[in-house]
Order: C-alpha cells, then sequence, then structure tokens
C-alpha cells in the first residue's frame, strides 16, 4: 500500500472520530517566520486548535504570527525565557489539556512536515491502538536518499542507542520530531524531568516506557527545503550518549528490580557476574603469569573462558527477553477519567 493510500484511510478514520474527539496541533515557533504562515494554512479542517509556541524567539515570532495570520484556530503561547523544543511542546502540551483537547499532535514550524500527513498519526490513538505515535523516514528505502548523508549516519546510531535506552526496538528515527499524543497520556507526563532540549524526543519516549504506553511508528517521507538546523552534532553527541546510558540504567532498575522481578531480571545479574568475574580472574592471572614469565596454567585459561561465553549467552537471553517485552495495551483507555494524584 502506498503512502497517500495510507494517508487516505486515515484522513476518512480521523474524519469519522472528529465529532466526539478535539484535536490540537502545537507548533514550536522559533526562527520559522520565513514557513509558519504556509504551515499553518496546510493544516486541514480536522483540527480543532493550533498553538504556536514563542520560545522567547528573537525574530519575535509571536508577534508576526498575531499580526499576519486570520486563521480563528490559531493561539500564540508565550515562553518567557527560551526552554529550547521540549520546552515549547510541553507549553503547548499543556494548554491543549487544560483545553480539554483529545489528541496533541507536534509538528515543526519549518515547512519539514507535511500537515497532511497529521491522519495518520491521530488514527491509531483515535482507534485506541496507541498512545502515541511518531514519524519515520526510513520506511521506503527509495526516499531514503533524499535525507542528507550525515542525518542518514547519525540517525542509525542515534537508533540503536534509543532502542536500548528507551525499551522501544521496534522503533525506528528516534529523533523524528512529527508525533501525537493521547491528552491523557500527556497528562500524566513527568514533564519538570524531561530534557527540554534536542534530546527531548527520546528523552521523552525513555518516560513513556516507564508508563509504559504504546508507541507506534507512522511512515512518512522527509521534506528538505531551505530552512537552517541549529543542532550541531559536535555539540551534542557526548551529551546524547551520557544521556542514553542514564537512561538505560535508570529503565533496567525501573523496570527488572523495581516495578518487577522476572526470569530476565535473574538472567542480567547471571551474565553481569559471570563477565566480570570471568575477566577480572582470567586477566589476574594473566598478568600474574606474564610477570613471572610462565605460561599461565590451563586451568586460568578454561574457567575465565567458560564464565565469559556463559555470561554472553545469558545477556543475549536478556537481551531477547527484553526486546519482546514491549507495552501492547494502550493506557489511555484506563487513564481517561482517572483523576491524576
Amino acid at each position: 500500500m502506498s503512502l497517500k493510500e495510507i494517508t487516505m484511510d486515515a484522513d476518512v478514520a480521523a474524519k469519522s472520530n472528529s465529532a466526539t474527539h478535539k484535536i490540537a496541533v502545537v507548533v514550536p515557533s522559533y526562527k520559522v517566520i520565513r514557513h509558519i504562515l504556509e504551515v499553518i494554512a496546510s493544516i486541514g479542517p480536522e483540527v480543532d486548535a493550533i498553538y504556536c509556541v514563542d520560545d522567547a524567539c528573537p525574530e519575535q515570532s509571536g508577534q508576526f504570527i498575531e499580526q499576519n495570520n486570520t486563521d480563528p484556530r490559531v493561539r500564540v503561547i508565550y515562553n518567557a525565557v527560551n526552554q529550547g523544543v521540549g520546552g515549547a511542546t510541553m507549553a503547548g502540551y499543556r494548554q491543549a489539556v487544560a483545553d480539554g483537547m483529545t489528541v496533541i499532535v507536534k509538528i515543526d514550524g519549518d515547512g519539514q512536515m507535511d500537515p497532511a500527513l497529521l491522519p495518520m498519526f491521530v488514527a491509531p490513538i483515535l482507534n485506541g491502538d496507541a498512545d502515541y505515535t511518531k514519524g519515520n523516514r526510513f520506511w521506503d528505502l527509495s526516499h531514503i536518499s533524499r535525507m542528507p548523508l550525515l542525518r542518514r549516519v547519525g540517525n542509525l546510531g542515534l537508533s540503536f542507542l534509543a532502542k536500548a535506552s528507551t525499551g522501544y526496538w521496534r522503533l525506528f528515527d528516534p529523533t523524528n520530531g512529527y508525533t501525537a499524543i493521547h491528552a491523557s497520556v500527556a497528562q500524566r507526563l513527568p514533564m519538570e524531568a524531561i530534557s527540554t532540549r534536542y534530546f527531548f524526543e527520546t528523552d521523552l519516549l525513555f518516560r513513556l516506557n516507564a508508563m509504559q504506553a504504546v508507541v507506534q511508528d507512522v511512515p512518512m517521507d522527509a521534506l528538505y527545503g531551505d530552512e537552517v538546523s541549529n543542532l550541531k552534532v559536535s555539540q551534542v553527541l557526548g551529551e546524547f550518549a551520557l544521556k542514553h546510558a542514564r537512561n538505560f540504567c535508570k529503565r533496567i532498575a525501573y523496570r527488572y528490580y523495581l516495578r518487577d522481578l522476572t526470569i530476565a531480571s535473574f538472567e542480567l545479574v547471571a551474565a553481569l557476574a559471570l563477565l566480570c568475574g570471568g575477566a577480572l580472574y582470567g586477566g589476574w592471572h594473566w598478568v600474574a603469569a606474564a610477570d613471572a614469565g610462565v605460561s599461565a596454567p590451563v586451568g586460568t585459561v578454561v574457567l575465565p573462558s567458560i564464565a565469559i561465553v556463559s555470561g554472553l549467552q545469558f545477556l543475549l537471553a536478556f537481551l531477547s527477553y527484553d526486546i519482546a517485552n514491549q507495552p501492547r495495551i494502550p493506557i489511555h483507555r484506563t487513564l481517561r477519567g482517572v483523576p491524576r494524584r
């Protein structure tokens, strides 16, 4: 099935639910005055509210929108201090939740994201199949060549790190900012703890996994025009690596030791004990034998080898369990109507 056919089917599903659900779009508006009016004009009638967030923009995008926009659905929100794309998005989330919206879609204001695809992001949520949807620009191999090489390589590496740190092993393109979320799920996000800048999308996935929310990829094509990215890979590479490692450790601790105890919990302990023990025991005896100028005894070679191989087997068993252990029941079905404590 082509992307156009998928979009048409999703559009029909979204319109069939429009009478009972309200859809909002959040548009972070930072240095996008060349594109923002065109983006707003492209948002279809199935959307009930559009929140443009001026994140302390030096171009005063908020005032520009208020002076030039004619769409009555648009409301401008101002952040007094620049908080990054995450801070801008969550400001829109808060207002959409306060206004009683059902689904909140986030679209960038630089023209890279086609608003016509919006029904594809909304339909799985309104149909009760997902709590959160996000774009995947890698679904069609014939279109990947359009993506700049640096972005392609960067996304491949970041995708693997994100799979491990978030627990959503079946997702791809984690930094894709075209997303949609059920308002009842957004309301319960720990917004004060989520990274507000370029790590926002990945950190949000980590928080969603902690809530056991169902996340679904949505196929989309990438659009690249004359927009200028504010993201510098060299500046965030180290930061991203540290944050991925932090989230991975926290996720494992939450999922397998604090909130539940499964066979995988014991497999990971066994893997770490055997790998570390085998490496330390074998390494110590190898150094001692080298200092003495003699060959290491057979036992000091065989025993750590067996321990390391066994540890790798336990580690693979744990990873297999973790990959299969994906959230399957959307949590917004039970969250609706439950007051937040």
